[in-house]
């Protein structure tokens, strides 16, 4: 069991480095929650039941999804469909340029 702890130790300091050096915000979103995740696996191994519950409720759920709504009002989080909009608007303009010349 100490092996198991040490390994869950070692992803969580993987995981707060990891977030520092991300670039992308939405990778960092999804490093934090894998954080908060083996977080909560470490509480429910130190015989801590109530934390673990809130730091799975708290710290993988609510806000994350806080964080992923601000990257989604503030255009960090770009939608599939004006993603695919944007890919056929660029090949409709290279298309035009060809026609053009």
């Amino acid at each position: 069991m100490e092996v198991f702890q040490i390994v869950l130790f070692i992803f969580l300091i993987v995981c707060a480095i990891s977030v520092t050096f991300s670039k992308n915000l939405l990778n960092s979103i999804i490093i934090f929650m894998s954080y908060s995740l083996i977080m909560s696996i470490i509480w429910i191994l130190l015989e801590s039941p109530d934390l673990a519950i809130t730091e799975a409720a708290v710290g993988a759920g609510i806000t994350s999804i806080l964080f992923f709504v601000t990257l989604k009002k503030i255009h960090a989080i770009i939608a599939l469909d004006e993603d695919k909009a944007d890919k056929h608007s660029h090949k409709n303009v290279s298309e035009k340029k060809g026609e053009a010349e």
